[in-house]
């Protein structure tokens, strides 16, 4: 019997099969199916969900070099920040013109004080004035909005205290991309059952106390797109449902504002090509392009070959930690052009109507 054990330690090559440890299982397929390498994207691609992942004018090159050669027309950073240290991403990224969408993130600063909300709202209007065309990423694993600083603990996306800030996001066009819960595997006990278990275990929340569950972030969610209907929302990693896309459906049935990337979620949607290509062809207009796993040429060309072939039982242990083979969802053409540019496009033009329509 082959034991896979959770531990500490590495595999000794040779050993016997009994002491095999789990986090150094990496099947390789054997099948002799067709295989595809996707060099360039099929359709000209906005990225959605990139953060500042180049530091240097140098590394800023060499992403657009490489962005060019896999048909990325545009990236947009999600860089969290406001004040100085946001003027700092937009100058390093303005020398592009056209090829990198700069996104702030709220200054949260006495947020615990009577009073909050004026301040940071004007810290908004500058930012926008500055360059950002969109905020993002807002974090909220279930103690409270987290991935800015200062954090905001205990402050929920519906919480009253944003609302004057989603409020004069619809005010001035800028979309808000927003990242709530986790994979459900993180919530599961991490057991034999658990099927996600070599990823969920290192990002595991089942063992967390005083957070908001899995369901109740998703309801955080879902009532503020329905109490700010002005402000175009991005949902980040179909807003964690990959465990029930109908889910995310029921909320984009609901709320016109909402959207969601796509982005580090290609292992957690291969698994289910079927379901999932059925999925986007549904919600072929709300779905949009994003990576959020750095800037590597082989990461881009492993999700082209994901929306784009057909290719069956696969592995990328480069880029995901999940037992389970990989399976391309073989998308339409109309799909795709949708997926990869088009969405994107639309979210920010929506954004700019509404914002006109509002004065």
């Amino acid at each position: 019997m082959l034991l896979l054990l959770l531990a500490s330690g590495s595999l000794t090559w040779g050993a016997s099969p009994e002491q095999l440890l789990l986090k150094d299982f990496k099947p390789r397929s054997i099948y002799r199916v067709p295989t595809n390498k996707v060099e360039r994207a099929r359709f000209p691609v906005i990225d959605m969900h990139t953060h500042d992942n180049a530091k240097t004018d140098e590394q800023v090159a060499a992403w657009v070099r490489a962005m060019d050669e896999l048909g990325i027309e545009k990236s947009t950073i999600l860089c969290q920040a406001h004040g100085e240290a946001f003027d700092a991403v937009v100058a390093r990224y303005k020398k592009y013109p056209g090829r990198f969408s700069v996104w702030c993130g709220f200054d949260f600063t006495g947020y615990d004080q009577p009073g909050f909300g004026p301040a940071a709202v004007a810290e908004l209007e500058r930012c926008f004035k500055a360059g950002a065309e969109g905020v993002g990423e807002m974090g909220d694993k279930g103690k409270g909005l987290f991935y800015t600083t200062p954090a905001a603990w205990g402050v929920h996306f519906d919480d009253p205290r944003m609302d004057a800030l989603l409020e004069k996001c619809g005010e001035l066009g800028m979309p808000v991309s927003i990242h709530v819960a986790d994979p459900m595997w993180m919530y599961e006990p991490m057991d034999q059952f658990n099927d996600g278990l070599m990823n969920a275990y290192q990002w595991r929340l089942d063992n967390q106390t005083n957070i908001l569950s899995h369901a109740e972030l998703l309801g955080t969610l879902e009532r503020a797109a329905k109490k700010h209907p002005r402000t175009l929302l991005v949902a980040c990693h179909f807003a964690n449902c990959c465990y029930d896309l109908a889910r995310l459906g029921a909320m984009f049935d609901g709320c016109p504002n909402l959207n969601a990337d796509i982005s580090a979620r290609f292992a957690e949607t291969a698994t289910i090509p079927r379901a999932a290509a059925k999925f986007y062809q549904k919600y072929q207009d709300r779905l949009i392009y994003g990576t959020d796993m750095g800037r590597g040429k082989e990461m881009y060309q492993t999700t082209f070959r994901v929306l784009e072939t057909e290719d069956e039982h696969f592995y990328d242990w480069d880029q995901f930690s999940y037992h389970w083979p990989l399976y391309g969802l073989g998308l339409s053409d109309e799909v795709l052009r949708k997926v990869y540019r088009e969405n994107a496009q639309a979210v920010l033009r929506k954004a700019r109507e509404n914002a006109r329509a509002g004065r």
